[in-house]
């Protein structure tokens, strides 16, 4: 994907990575609970994530994001966010078939991600991008299935 670009802790992109990742997950609020862990992003800990793992971003002032993080045998894909006026625009899938790429670099078999069971439109979405379902989830706390995860093989 043109444009796409690691984020490092130190750079002046990280204030609107955040901006986005809020303004992306902002639907979310009163339809899911327990509600997004988006709401517990502050600059430090998103600063941290890029210390500890990966955060991809697209676009000068950022329009996409992801967090890629190394599990024991996937690549975790987090937070991946489209700005409003950038969506449709096949951002979301460059960034996924970038995650994929990681993958393989990692030599991981399958990039991983979880969504909320409320969200059915992302499962849809997630699934055309190549993901299947390979379990379900509760958060803590909680006494029936709060998310699904999906897993996409690395061809």
């Amino acid at each position: 994907m043109n444009g796409l670009q690691q984020l490092s802790a130190s750079s002046t992109n990280v204030p609107d990575t955040l901006r986005l990742i809020r303004d992306s997950f902002a639907f979310m609020d009163g339809r899911v609970d327990p509600p997004s862990s988006a709401h517990l992003l502050t600059l430090e800990t998103l600063r941290q994530q890029c210390i500890k793992a990966e955060v991809w971003v697209t676009g000068d002032p950022v329009i996409g994001c992801m967090f890629l993080t190394p599990r024991a045998q996937v690549l975790y894909l987090g937070k991946l966010a489209v700005a409003q006026i950038a969506r449709g625009q096949g951002i979301a899938h460059a960034l996924v078939d970038h995650a994929v790429y990681r993958a393989a670099q990692m030599k991981l078999p399958a990039v991983e991600l979880q969504t909320r069971i409320e969200l059915v439109e992302n499962h849809r979405t997630f699934a055309r991008m190549g993901f299947v379902k390979t379990g379900e989830t509760s958060h803590a706390g909680y006494d029936r299935v709060t998310s699904i995860t999906m897993q996409r093989a690395v061809a």
